[in-house]
């Protein structure tokens, strides 16, 4: 069992920036590939980054150039840096660890990200 717990999240301009972490209560270093995903009022929950144990990463196309998602092993924290936000990226952001050889899913409960006008 995985339990995750992010942080950083708040209120912040359009154009400004934020950092995300998501701290794991397990090793996840060599098992999880760990993701973001986020979820607007009325919409779906989408992907926004992921990075694999491999240490590779994709996004999705409207935060590419913007956002990095980081793995800290070590200390079993994920993060993702905002950079030029923008009002659409206004959502609750989940952090999520997906098991590489059984496919268990773990969430965390979400942070809000409000980015204003």
């Amino acid at each position: 069992q995985v339990q995750l717990v992010e942080s950083g999240g708040g209120l912040v301009q359009a154009g400004g920036s934020l950092r995300l972490s998501c701290a794991a209560s397990g090793m996840i270093g060599d098992y999880f590939h760990m993701a973001w995903y986020r979820q607007a009022p009325g919409k779906e929950r989408d992907l926004v980054a992921r990075i694999l144990t491999s240490g590779s990463t994709n996004y999705a196309d409207s935060v590419k150039g913007r956002f990095t998602i980081s793995r800290d092993n070590a200390e079993n924290t994920v993060y993702l840096q905002m950079n030029s936000l923008k009002p659409e990226d206004t959502a609750v952001y989940y952090c999520n660890a997906a098991h590489r050889i059984f496919g268990q899913n773990y969430w965390g409960v979400g942070t809000l990200v409000t980015v204003s006008s």
